[in-house]
């Protein structure tokens, strides 16, 4: 009988973890067993964690309150099958568990795509329900097998971002600014804005350590650090904050002022940074969701068109920024745990992409 381990996280204290195993029960009708080959670790993950309980991400995988089990973007092979359309041996890539197994109940099931119907799944964004059955696909996804799982989720919310800006006619502004300029979501969405003739001017905020990556990248106009806020050019602009860094926000606010046109929030990287006390001067951050402006599209472009998009804009974006990328494999509980710190103190090198397995090889 297959041992399933999962790593989960206390959802008050997130720096707090513990390793549960148990065995795993015989399949009903239409569920699968699927080993987790591997999972990718990124800032993604503790945005998830940290807005496990606003967005919903903790119901994904449950577990016995107080923990959680921080879900990751990742690549299976299913080992047992109860469902006629899905043969072992099968591969599959989708939002996992951080886990070496996990059980999924398959639906909807077509050559190409498979959806989890458990009953506890059905209130959430099915965006994360859907599990891509990777031979009916392109060869060139199956040869990107880790990068899809570390950069095609953050290239994607990157690209959804650059239609939603887009979308809202940049909000009037002549120039967006990003903050954690070095990370890949922001790389990513600077990389679109800059393929872009329409778009305007893209300046990156990044800390001292890493201007010259930053930089290295190709994909902002001017890159500035931290703390010299004030400097940046007085014009109408978008301030697009990525780490959730409320002291960052609120120099970029004071220094624009009235000639912030739109503050949007993606990430929570800086989750332990103190709250300011106080209204900001500008519009008021508002937090971006990125199943919303693909449902929109959706409903405007088709079923699967904005995914399709997204999906080919980060095999460009991975392509054309891959000298910056180092690729590392772990395996373990221990090494997943001290990535995972790691992660949640931002001491993690910009251009390190980590894939973690706990199954055994």
């Amino acid at each position: 009988m297959t041992v399933i381990e999962e790593f989960q996280v206390h959802r008050d204290n997130v720096r707090e973890t513990r390793t549960q195993r148990h065995a795993c029960a015989a399949l009903d009708n239409d569920q699968l067993l699927v080993r987790i080959d591997e999972f990718a670790l990124t800032s993604n993950n503790v945005s998830y964690a940290v807005a496990g309980d606003m967005i919903g991400y903790w119901q994904y995988y449950p577990a016995p309150a107080p923990w959680g089990i921080v879900p990751a973007w990742g690549s299976g092979t299913v080992i047992q099958s109860a469902h006629p359309e899905i043969p072992e041996g099968e591969r599959l890539w989708g939002f996992f568990p951080m886990a070496s197994h996990t059980v999924l109940t398959a639906g909807r099931v077509r050559q190409d795509q498979l959806t989890d119907v458990a009953e506890h799944r059905q209130p959430l964004p099915a965006l994360y329900n859907n599990f891509r059955r990777t031979a009916a696909e392109p060869a060139l996804l199956q040869a990107m097998e880790s990068q899809r799982s570390l950069l095609f989720p953050l290239f994607s919310t990157a690209y959804v971002l650059f239609d939603y800006l887009q979308d809202n006619a940049w909000f009037g502004a002549t120039q967006i600014v990003i903050g954690s300029a070095s990370s890949k979501t922001a790389y990513g969405l600077a990389w679109l804005l800059r393929q872009s003739t329409a778009a305007p001017p893209v300046v990156g905020l990044t800390s001292p350590g890493n201007v010259t990556f930053t930089s290295a990248l190709g994909c902002y106009d001017s890159v500035l650090t931290y703390g010299t806020e004030a400097q940046l050019n007085p014009l109408p602009s978008v301030w697009v904050d990525m780490s959730g860094n409320t002291g960052v926000t609120a120099a970029v606010h004071e220094s624009l002022n009235t000639r912030l046109r739109a503050s949007v929030s993606v990430g929570l990287t800086h989750w332990d940074a103190p709250a300011r006390k106080g209204p900001l001067p500008g519009p008021r951050p508002e937090f971006f969701f990125a199943p919303a402006q693909i449902g929109k599209r959706e409903k405007e472009w088709g079923p699967g068109v904005i995914m399709e998009r997204a999906t080919q804009a980060s095999a460009d974006i991975a392509t054309a920024t891959a000298e910056h990328t180092v690729i590392e494999h772990r395996h373990g509980t221990e090494a997943l745990r001290d990535a995972w710190l790691e992660l949640l103190d931002n001491r993690a090198p910009a251009q390190r992409g980590l894939l973690l397995s706990l199954a055994q090889p």
